[in-house]
């Protein structure tokens, strides 16, 4: 059995490297929102309905890759603390709908400039060509696995952050 140090996963595996960035993206971003009284979790929540507003609770829990069991309790804490509002689907009785209160809008927009800082400190010292070459390059590999699975015949999942 082969066992390969961290470093070599980092320096050859492109899914690695990729995950670990994100993952260190992610933790800037939660201490830094902190003070916000919001996790990162609730705030991918708001921003995913303020993107579209009246999105049922299914639709945003597959969205986000969680549980919809997850999604209710952190929906519930949210609509407990006033920053999500359920209604009623006019179109399906068991279902919710969710819309930011006048309260979350604000706090978004400092969340979203958060996330601002957190991706222009994970971008210094790339030069503009640099960052356009990384974002064209991302969204090729994004566009080949957003393609249905060869091996499966399944759809691949085509959401965004």
């Amino acid at each position: 059995m082969l066992i390969m140090s961290y470093e070599f996963l980092r320096e050859r595996s492109f899914g690695f490297l990729l995950h670990d960035v994100a993952r260190l993206m992610g933790k800037r971003y939660d201490r830094r929102v902190r003070r916000l009284e919001l996790t990162r979790a609730q705030c991918r929540v708001l921003f995913h309905v303020a993107r579209e507003e009246g999105l049922n609770q299914a639709c945003l829990a597959d969205r986000l890759d969680i549980e919809p069991i997850t999604l209710t309790r952190l929906i519930d804490r949210m609509e407990a603390a006033g920053w999500i509002e359920r209604r009623s689907d006019p179109g399906d009785r068991r279902a919710k709908t969710l819309f930011l209160t006048a309260r979350a809008w604000p706090i978004l927009d400092v969340s979203w400039d958060v996330a601002k800082d957190v991706r222009e400190e994970s971008l210094t010292g790339l030069s503009d060509d640099e960052r356009a070459t990384l974002m064209s390059l991302l969204t090729r590999v994004h566009e080949n696995l957003s393609r249905p699975d060869a091996a499966t015949g399944a759809e691949a999942s085509t959401d965004t952050e």
